[in-house]
């Protein structure tokens, strides 16, 4: 048991860590919904009841698209863009090194002391899959945050609308809304700040042990974690 904390500790405690936080995102939400409900003269939803409704899971979901965005492009992005001084970026040298590698792979040169992965024993589409299984998964859960935001906040947005006796819409025209664009931009922009922030940061500052910093000895020039 301690072999298995010791080699997956990081996604251990990022997950409690994330659990917890959405927790307390859930127990401030329920006060801050039933606030709002008092203030309109409408009625209170118990602690369960208001994990159903539209507020909690359009808080959610708004946010979780804004990560995956950011993720998937980033991925996408540091296969082809370089930062020089940068531990997010990796060296012209090393994307070289990486496609002769693969092209070594494919004809049969390379020698690994452990079996690839079968998508690339496979070879073909599947292996062309695989390459970029990465983004295209982050990708994909971005899209799905995304309709589950629409879905979401279009009972939100029509339940605050028959407060004020007005008729409710349909998702395609909550699609249009100012709000619903205004909450996912409010979130992508703040994501790409993060990572634009994470890649200058990275030149001059450092953090003694993490996978995320070069080396404290590295000069500010030297691209790439080592």
């Amino acid at each position: 048991m301690r072999k298995f904390y010791h080699e997956n500790s990081l996604s251990i405690i990022t997950f409690a860590i994330f659990f917890l936080l959405w927790a307390a995102m859930g127990i401030a939400g329920f006060f801050s919904y039933n606030n709002e409900q008092l203030e309109q003269g409408q009625s209170t939803a118990s602690f369960i009841s208001y994990f159903t409704t539209g507020h909690f899971w359009e808080a959610t979901f708004e946010n979780w698209e804004s990560e995956f965005l950011q993720m998937g492009f980033f991925v996408i992005l540091t296969a082809f863009l370089y930062q020089k001084g940068s531990a997010e970026s990796k060296t012209k040298e090393e994307h070289e090194e990486e496609q002769q590698e693969e092209e070594n792979e494919e004809k049969g040169e390379g020698e690994s002391k452990d079996a690839p992965p079968w998508p690339v024993r496979r070879g073909g589409f599947i292996r062309k899959l695989y390459e970029n299984s990465l983004s295209i998964t982050l990708l994909l859960i971005f899209v799905l945050c995304f309709i589950f935001h629409a879905f979401s906040g279009v009972r939100n947005y029509n339940a605050e609308q028959a407060y004020f006796g007005q008729p409710p819409i349909t998702i395609w025209k909550f699609f249009i809304t100012s709000d619903f664009w205004f909450q996912s931009f409010q979130n992508w922009q703040s994501e790409f700040l993060a990572v634009g922030a994470m890649v200058v940061l990275t030149i001059f500052l450092r953090q003694k042990g993490s996978a995320e910093s070069k080396s404290v000895g590295a000069p500010s020039g030297k691209t790439g974690e080592s």
